[in-house]
């Protein structure tokens, strides 16, 4: 056993432990043990009955909750074991608010207290209410373009696509209900300047010519998300991105250097959970071979990023902002935005994108395998094989000598190797083929 998300180790008894154990209450539970090195070997204590007694007693009467102080043994050695509930509702130390994550303790200050008492009372950031603003005050633009979509997705009735824009948004549950009041999110969906309201609101989109240089050029797209929407995908496609030019027959082909449903998937999942407390924009930054894409958001809580790439129930950090994109049908359906965005890169012949959490959440694209094998400074020796099935779907130990020139045993042993990027497939000999890990294209 070791420290992790709901064990800790102390030595010996201070009271400042009750941080803690508020933090532990505030997260998904835990453990305490007071009587372990930082090792967690058992020490013992010395007066391990009267502290059984006080510690209930302590965190009653600070934390105001209950927890079990348990007395253990091991090798003649008695340490305590302080079995702390994970609570629904927001637990304070002295008015400090502590939270465990990973294997740490955090205070929740600013932005991230407020996110975390909205929570812990059922409420999300965009639902709540915002006074000042009136329906007259939002774009008749941005409701134009969402009654408009919405006819196309199907999933309006029409009868309220053509009723008032009040009985719109309160159908849409933009209007809260105790206050009659337009909530955050319609203020950020449909109002001309929200960022008057909430800082950051907008869209930067900027060209750099390596990763060592200064931005070329770039474009702040600003006004209602509705709005920005349109203009963001516009911008890139036609001055961002560069097109390779094909012919099929006397028909002309203008291929961009990144597929677009993958970028405007992207772009869309940026608007719907970025963090809009946060007064950052959302940042696109494009390069000759890699697009990336960064908003202030985060993942529900136990997800790592690996989780995006496997079938996951959305859990949108917006909801109603999703949820009025989802009925306009910009996005396509709920949970499976990164389905899509696999299908796009697979169409061309890519890698999945690189996903990574930097201040927010950051993915990246890039315009070829090579290019992100390079980034991702895996050993060029591999180069050959990883392109060869993200190109054909899958590979064989055969295909293996042939395009690297080499033994049926060196190529088992180099497809060894790559377990971390390749699955296998079939039992060992002649019907054994592995594919890339993430999607498939197809098999032999």
């Amino acid at each position: 056993m070791s420290e992790n998300q709901n064990i800790e180790w102390k030595e010996s008894w201070r009271d400042e432990y009750l941080k803690w154990i508020c933090g532990f209450a505030n997260a998904v539970g835990g453990k305490l043990y007071i009587g372990k090195d930082d090792d967690g070997k058992v020490i013992g204590l010395d007066n391990v009955k009267k502290l059984s007694e006080d510690i209930p007693n302590k965190v009653r009467d600070v934390l105001g909750i209950m927890v079990d102080v348990n007395i253990l043994e091991e090798n003649g050695l008695e340490y305590l074991e302080i079995d702390v509930p994970a609570y629904s509702n927001p637990i304070n130390y002295k008015g400090q608010y502590h939270y465990r994550s990973g294997s740490t303790k955090q205070e929740l200050k600013g932005a991230a207290l407020n996110r975390f008492i909205l929570q812990r009372t059922g409420k999300n950031w965009d639902e709540a209410p915002m006074a000042g603003v009136s329906i007259d005050d939002l774009s008749q633009d941005a409701l134009n373009r969402f009654r408009k979509e919405a006819a196309k997705s199907n999933r309006v009735d029409e009868d309220v696509l053509n009723d008032s824009t009040e009985n719109l948004l309160e159908d849409l549950r933009l209007i809260d209900k105790e206050t009659g009041q337009l909530s955050r999110a319609a203020i950020l969906l449909f109002h001309p300047d929200p960022e008057r309201y909430v800082k950051g609101a907008y869209i930067k989109i900027g060209f750099f010519k390596s990763d060592n240089e200064d931005l070329a050029f770039q474009d702040e797209v600003h006004g209602s998300l509705m709005e920005q929407i349109e203009k963001s995908i516009d911008l890139i496609k036609t001055k961002y991105l560069i097109y390779s030019i094909s012919y099929e027959g006397i028909s002309r082909r203008e291929t961009p250097q990144f597929p677009v449903e993958a970028i405007r998937e992207s772009l869309m999942n940026a608007v719907a959970h970025k963090d809009y407390a946060d007064a950052t924009p959302i940042q696109i930054s494009v390069y000759l071979d890699h697009i990336v894409f960064w908003n202030a958001g985060r993942l529900p809580e136990d997800w790592t990023t690996a989780r995006l790439f496997e079938k996951h129930p959305s859990k949108p950090y917006n909801p109603s902002i999703a949820n009025t994109l989802f009925r306009c049908g910009d996005i396509e359906s709920w949970g499976r935005g990164y389905k899509r965005i696999m299908d796009a890169v697979a169409s061309y012949n890519l890698l999945p994108p690189i996903i990574e959490i930097v201040s927010g959440l950051m993915i990246t694209y890039y315009t070829d395998v090579h290019s992100q094998l390079k980034a991702q400074k895996i050993d060029e020796k591999y180069f050959p094989i990883i392109e060869y099935v993200v190109k054909n779907g899958s590979i064989t130990n055969a295909d293996v000598q042939k395009i690297m020139n080499t033994s049926k045993t060196t190529a088992y042993r180099l497809l060894t190797q790559l377990d971390e990027w390749l699955d296998t497939h079939g039992v060992t000999g002649k019907g054994t083929y592995y594919t890339f890990k993430g999607f498939t294209k197809g098999s032999k």
